[in-house]
């Protein structure tokens, strides 16, 4: 994705935030703090497959100064929905406010390809860190969780303490945990280049192998899924899955491979059912609409199968165009085409292909399904 799409999305919430901290802000004595989340604040973020989809940029607003012991989800909805609404009016934007389940959507111009979703949060923090270490789970990304509305939960209009649970900040921690020393390395280089400091580069600038790995997958994943429905694979489970299978690999492909070998020794089986746990937050299920749409979890399966034999196929030639061909299937053939065109590498080292990764690659096979993933020693909790 051009660096300028994250400046714009930067200058949005920005702007937002600027919005809710002005002196007749209904929100400004209770400490509005707009930021990212999701792919976005990972770097994981890809093209649309087309100009007629657009990018989603998630974002929250956590009024740091507000208890949920103060007012319903419904309550903090609306305060903060007619705060957005001023601003979307006082910025001529053309398109209505949208209400999403948990959060409300501004719809840019078209030309700007992109819409923002803002999804209303309190701080809980203390909250989590508790319920976390009752359940004698580990409790360190705990600092930075939040409670957020959902509409269709049944606590919605309720004064209560009892609210939905989410940690993008934390999650973010983690996932950089995973890659912390590639992406150190490649700041350095890059800080090096630019003759700058490393503090001075931002993270949205350094691309690590486990960043890239996950774009390809996540762009093979909407390719497969092009013209499909509800079973195309969500990005959290396939980014939580990666990360957890990434090793350190140091090129894209050795990460490409390991990453498809091992990313579903991850899914867990708990009380008769898939459990793919949030890291921050084990007791949050990612997979948990595997169980009422079984055909989510077979969708999963078919396409991890599906990116295992095609860059496998792909790892194990020399031929740029066989490369090309095979890649294309997933990812799509202009895609594909751009990727030949640049610098051919080095002779006797194919596209994918090096030492180290080719066992791998071609030991690539699809998982016996009648074996469930397995529950590791010590995994529980209530659900």
């Amino acid at each position: 994705m051009p660096p300028s799409r994250y400046e714009q999305a930067d200058r949005s919430y920005m702007s937002l935030g600027d919005w809710l901290h002005r002196d007749a802000s209904t929100v400004r004595q209770y400490g509005p703090k707009v930021y990212v989340q999701g792919s976005f604040r990972l770097g994981t973020t890809i093209r649309p497959l087309n100009d007629a989809e657009e990018y989603d940029v998630d974002s929250v607003c956590e009024l740091q100064k507000l208890g949920k012991t103060s007012l319903t989800q419904q309550q903090l909805k609306t305060l903060l929905g007619a705060e957005i609404e001023a601003y979307r009016r006082a910025q001529n934007m053309n398109k209505p406010l949208r209400e999403g389940r948990r959060c409300w959507v501004l719809d840019y111009a078209d030309g700007a390809q992109f819409h923002m979703d803002i999804v209303p949060a309190l701080p809980n923090g203390q909250a989590a860190r508790l319920l976390l270490e009752s359940r004698g789970y580990d409790a360190r990304w705990t600092l930075t969780a939040i409670a957020i509305t959902d509409k269709e939960g049944p606590t919605y209009t309720t004064v209560t303490d009892d609210w939905p649970r989410s940690n993008p900040k934390g999650y973010c921690e983690w996932f950089k945990s995973r890659m912390a020393t590639a992406l150190e390395r490649r700041k350095r280089v890059l800080a090096d280049s630019m003759r700058a400091s490393v503090e001075d580069i931002p993270d949205y600038k350094v691309r690590t192998p486990l960043q890239a790995a996950i774009m390809i997958l996540k762009r093979h994943r909407d390719h497969t899924f092009e013209h499909g429905g509800d079973e195309r694979p969500i990005s959290v489970i396939i980014t939580t899955l990666a990360a957890h299978a990434y090793k350190g690999e140091e090129t894209i492909g050795e990460a490409l491979a390991v990453i498809l070998a091992g990313m579903d020794q991850h899914i867990l089986w708990h009380n008769n059912r898939y459990w793919i746990p949030n890291p921050t937050d084990p007791l949050e299920n990612f997979a948990d609409k595997w169980a009422e749409h079984p055909e989510r979890a077979t969708a999963f399966y078919e396409w991890l199968q599906k990116a295992r034999t095609e860059f496998a196929a792909a790892a194990r030639s020399s031929d740029r165009r066989v490369i090309t061909e095979i890649v294309g299937r997933g990812v799509g053939g202009s895609m594909a085409d751009r990727t030949a065109r640049r610098r051919p590498p080095p002779p006797r080292s194919p596209l994918l292909k090096t030492a180290s990764v080719a066992p791998v690659a071609e030991g690539l096979s699809f998982p016996d399904r009648s074996r469930v993933p397995t529950k590791p020693q010590g995994f529980g909790g209530a659900e």
